[in-house]
């Protein structure tokens, strides 16, 4: 996915594999069951082009970050303090763009992020639990995009990775 997506064009098995053997030695095959795999799993589509495949991204490598982010935050039994301590690991440059990133998501869909959801304000009541904020909060996170697939794919197998990744098996 790493050439696919820095390519950022339909590239063929053949142009992966030259690229690829600049740094190691990797078979013809492993490569084509490599893009094959990720074919069927819904990450590249691919298109017949004389007697070879094109291939292509079918979602960003943001929205593969943003994938697995939300699917490692999805399955914690405590989210809110997963990402408490997601966010103490940041960078201070981290940081300055997960809070780019909120002021960009509250300018263009405010209802996605109130302003004043970390904040007390008046509106919040005696009775409104950290429960019934993080309720609210998952309820109005905006979805995966509707390309980004379900499964997420492994980088193009870096060296003696091939016999490890599940797409080089």
């Amino acid at each position: 996915m790493s050439r696919v997506w820095q390519w950022n064009r339909p590239v063929t098995v053949r142009e992966v594999l030259e690229d690829l053997q600049r740094e190691r030695s990797i078979a013809y095959t492993t490569v084509m069951t490599v893009m094959d795999n990720l074919h069927q799993k819904g990450w590249v589509r691919r298109e017949v082009d004389g007697r070879a495949y094109r291939y292509t991204a079918v979602s960003t490598r943001a929205a593969y970050a943003a994938a697995l982010m939300n699917e490692a935050w999805s399955k914690s039994d405590n989210p809110a303090a997963a990402l408490v301590a997601f966010f103490g690991m940041m960078s201070p440059t981290q940081r300055d763009a997960l809070e780019d990133a909120v002021r960009m998501v509250r300018r263009d869909r405010p209802e996605v992020i109130p302003e004043a959801a970390s904040e007390t304000s008046p509106e919040t009541s005696p009775e409104t639990s950290p429960e019934t904020a993080q309720e609210a909060s998952r309820e109005a996170a905006p979805e995966v995009p509707p390309e980004v697939p379900s499964e997420v794919p492994g980088e193009v197998p870096s060296e003696g990775a091939d016999r490890e990744h599940p797409a080089g098996r």
